[in-house]
C-alpha cells in the first residue's frame, strides 16, 4: 500500500440468540495476511473499483458473499480510523450491527458463531480493533433496546412473551418487568407490528402461552414512548 492510500472497509457485528438465551457473534477465519487464519468480523474492502453503490450495499454484500446470510435487521453504527488499527497503515472501518434469526445455519467451516461474552471480556481475541467494534455495537444494541423493539429480531417471527422477555433481557444485560414488556407488546399490536396467531405454545412446565407473530416494517424497529426500564 502506498503512502497515499487509505484502506477502507465495511465490517459487520452480526449477532444471534442461541437456545440458552445468550448472544453469539458471527466470525470468519481470515484467508490472507495480516492475521491469516485468525477469526475476525466478516467484512469487505471498499474503494473506487467496487460495484457497491453505498456503504449499506457493501454491508449487505459482506454478509451475502462471505457468510451467505441475510440479516433480519442491520444498521450502521459508526466509522473509526487511524494509523495503527491495521498493520498495513492508515485505515477506516464503517461497521454495522446486524441481527440474524436464531436458527441461522452456517455452511462453511471458515464461519463460526462464538459466545459474545467471550469476545467482550477478551477471552476470545480478535485481530485489528475488532473487539472494540464489537463493544461499540453492543452498546448501541443495549441503548436502543430500552426504547425500541430491536430484540424481537433475535427470536423467531412467531414467539411467546417469555421468549420476548429473554431477548430483551439479554440485550439489556438486566431484568425487565414482565408486565412492562406486555404493555410494550400490546402497543405494538395496536399498530399492526404484532398479531395474535390464535395458537398456543405448550411448554414442559408451566401454563400454555399465546403465540404472537412479529410483522415489522422492513429494517425498522418500533419506537416506544418511554424506556422499557422506566
Amino acid at each position: 500500500m502506498s503512502t497515499a492510500e487509505v484502506l477502507a472497509s465495511v465490517d459487520i457485528v452480526a449477532l444471534r440468540m442461541n437456545d440458552r438465551s445468550q448472544l453469539d457473534i458471527l466470525l470468519i477465519r481470515r484467508a490472507q495476511a495480516p492475521f491469516a487464519q485468525q477469526w475476525a468480523l466478516p467484512g469487505v474492502l471498499v474503494n473506487g473499483l467496487t460495484a457497491d453503490a453505498s456503504l449499506d450495499a457493501a454491508a449487505t454484500r459482506a454478509l451475502a458473499v462471505k457468510a451467505r446470510i441475510k440479516p433480519r435487521y442491520m444498521e450502521q453504527v459508526a466509522t473509526v480510523g487511524d494509523a495503527v488499527r491495521d498493520p498495513r497503515g492508515w485505515s477506516l472501518s464503517t461497521f454495522y450491527l446486524a441481527l440474524v434469526a436464531p436458527d441461522t445455519p452456517l455452511g462453511d467451516e471458515d464461519l463460526s458463531f462464538v459466545a459474545l461474552n467471550a469476545v467482550l471480556d477478551r477471552r476470545f481475541a480478535l485481530p485489528f480493533d475488532h473487539a472494540q467494534l464489537v463493544a461499540l455495537a453492543c452498546e448501541r444494541l443495549a441503548a436502543k433496546s430500552t426504547y425500541t423493539s430491536l430484540p424481537l429480531y433475535l427470536i423467531s417471527q412467531r414467539f411467546t412473551v417469555t421468549e420476548a422477555l429473554a431477548a430483551f433481557q439479554v440485550c439489556l444485560g438486566q431484568a425487565v418487568q414482565h408486565t412492562t414488556l406486555r404493555g410494550r407488546l400490546e402497543r405494538m399490536k395496536q399498530h399492526g407490528w404484532i398479531v395474535e396467531t390464535g395458537e398456543k405454545n405448550y411448554p414442559k412446565m408451566g401454563r400454555p402461552q399465546n403465540v404472537l407473530e412479529h410483522r415489522p416494517q422492513p429494517s425498522a424497529a418500533f419506537v416506544f414512548d418511554r424506556s422499557v426500564l422506566s
